[in-house]
This record gives structure tokens, C-alpha cells and sequence, in this order.
């Protein structure tokens, strides 16, 4: 190949807009990772055998061909090697068998190492090229003479990988509070950042174990409505602004974004009385003043987020 036939390869790679993907699930509502199809048309709920970084996989197809912008893929893309046969499938169920066996076999020898240690899920590589064992402990662990220990039973390349409490909860699963299944069980794929500030914007009680799921953290349901609570919000007066109505001067004491309505509380020499007005209804004349006790501070920003 010739300098200018290299060059306009290069050029055509890096002008290229968009690609075909399938979307890849290896795990029960976990993330979709995109493929290159390579001439496989895949439906949804297809089985398929994919390259990736661990070796070769089976997995879930959750996006059936589709063109995306290229911003939307990280590439390279890896790819579809084919649509699972019938022998595969058969060895994907043997796996979980094995990864059933292998779990027992880590429990007992976690028992005799006297690690402090929980183990939380199994998982073979589609090839048994690698057996991952997922756990969850306080601290870090020295768990070099398990992974040697472990290698010379499987006679396979032994992963050990620390997880954090709400990717152990995701693979656990239970019910929440609200008597459904867990979100990050159900549907969820990817944990998003949750943070104090939300629950206080809905007018919830910020007491913890109201508001914490079985995980311990901040539910993820805080997110879900969000956006529209924020948005509503910056339609609103802050609390403790002062505020003219057609009754007089007073100050907000409550807001509520559902339904735009705003609860003022007027001080009459020792009397204190408060009424209730649409959002369109008022003007304010001030803001809250500095320091005062709904002013937002970092602790309302302190998020949670899962670990890698």
C-alpha cells in the first residue's frame, strides 16, 4: 500500500459518522455493551458468541441491529462472532454448573484461610480460559494463597475481584421498601449518582433509614423524578425569600413543585398567620438572606456512587 492509499483510509475512518451495532447483555439487566455485528442480523433475546477483552463470551442480544452516531460508540468495537448454536448453549449451561461447584469449593477454602471476605457470585469465561470469583469485604484482603490454591483445583486463570455493597445487592436482589423487587435488579443497568440534594428538593424526610435501601445507600428512586423537581423548582421562590402578595408582605415558608403552590407566612405584631397562593400570584421583592438554613451547602451535593 502507497502513502496516498494510507492516507485515504485514514481519512475515510476518520470521517465516518456512524455505525451499525447490537447491543450485548452478559448479565440479566446488566449494561449493554455494543458490538459490531459483522454481516449477523440479531434479534432481541438472540444468544450470540462475542470477542471481548476476557476471551470469547456468550451473551444476551438486548439491541437488535441499529445505526448510531459515532460519538455513541467507543471503539474499536468488537465483534459478533456468530449466533449461538445449539452446542454452545449446551456449554454455557455446563459452566453455570461448574460455576456452582467452584463456589462451594471458594467458600470452604475462604473457612480455612480465615479470610475476612464474602463471596457474592461465580463466573467462568465462556472458553474456561478465566474463573472470576465477585466478594465484598471491609478492607482489603490478602488473598494470594487462595488464588494459588484455587488454580490448582480449576487448573484455570483465577480472578478475585473486589465489588462494592450495591453491585452485591444487584446480584443478590430482595425486596425494597415500596414491597417490589429492587430496582438494580429488575431494570436497572447502571448505577447513577444519588445525592442528598434530591430527597431534600422532594420534600422528604432526610432521615437515613428512610430514605437508604436495603444496600445502605441512597435509594435510586431519589433520581427518578429529578429532573422535575429541579426544573419545577427553578420556577419557584426559594424559602425564606420575601414576597409580596395581594394580602401584603411576608415570607415564603414552603413550596411545593407538584402543584406551584406556595405558602406564605405573614408576622402581625405577636400573631403568625400563613396562606397559600399560586406561584403566579406573587413577586418577589428579596431573596433569602446569605447563610440562612435552606441555603445549599457541599454536604447537599455529597453523592453516592458505586464503586469500580
Amino acid at each position: 500500500m502507497d502513502i496516498n492509499t494510507k492516507n485515504n483510509v485514514n481519512t475515510t475512518t476518520e470521517e465516518k459518522t456512524e455505525y451499525e451495532i447490537v447491543g450485548v447483555r452478559f448479565k440479566n439487566n446488566g449494561k449493554t455493551y455494543f458490538f459490531d455485528p459483522c454481516g449477523t442480523k440479531a434479534e432481541t433475546g438472540e444468544a450470540v458468541i462475542v470477542e471481548t477483552a476476557r476471551g470469547i463470551e456468550y451473551g444476551t442480544v438486548s439491541v437488535a441491529n441499529k445505526i448510531v452516531p459515532a460519538k455513541d460508540v467507543v471503539l474499536p468495537l468488537r465483534s459478533i462472532l456468530r449466533k449461538a448454536t445449539t452446542d454452545d448453549k449446551d456449554k454455557y449451561r455446563e459452566n453455570k454448573e461448574k460455576e456452582k461447584a467452584a463456589e462451594e469449593v471458594c467458600i470452604q477454602k475462604i473457612k480455612e484461610y480465615k479470610l475476612g471476605m464474602k463471596l457474592v457470585d461465580v463466573e467462568y469465561t465462556f472458553d474456561n480460559s478465566k474463573l472470576m470469583f465477585y466478594f465484598t469485604a471491609d478492607g482489603r484482603v490478602d488473598f494470594r494463597e487462595l488464588v494459588k490454591d484455587l488454580a490448582s483445583v480449576f487448573k484455570t486463570r483465577i480472578e478475585l475481584r473486589q465489588i462494592g455493597i450495591r453491585d452485591e445487592t444487584k446480584l443478590i436482589g430482595g425486596l425494597g421498601v415500596c414491597g417490589l423487587p429492587f430496582c438494580c435488579k429488575k431494570f436497572l443497568s447502571d448505577f447513577e449518582q444519588v445525592s442528598i440534594k434530591m430527597a431534600k428538593e422532594q420534600n422528604l424526610s432526610l432521615n437515613s433509614q428512610k430514605i437508604s435501601g436495603a444496600c445502605g445507600r441512597l435509594m435510586c428512586c431519589l433520581r427518578y423524578e429529578h429532573d422535575f423537581y429541579e426544573s419545577e423548582l427553578k420556577k419557584l421562590p426559594k424559602v425564606d425569600s420575601l414576597v409580596t402578595t395581594r394580602d401584603g408582605k411576608g415570607t415564603v415558608s414552603e413550596v411545593s413543585p407538584l402543584t406551584g403552590i406556595v405558602k406564605v407566612k405573614y408576622i402581625d405584631h405577636d400573631a403568625v398567620t400563613f396562606r397559600s397562593y399560586p406561584v403566579s400570584d406573587i413577586q418577589v421583592v428579596a431573596p433569602p438572606k446569605k447563610g440562612h438554613k435552606n441555603e445549599k451547602t457541599e454536604a447537599d451535593d455529597q453523592a453516592y456512587t458505586p464503586e469500580e
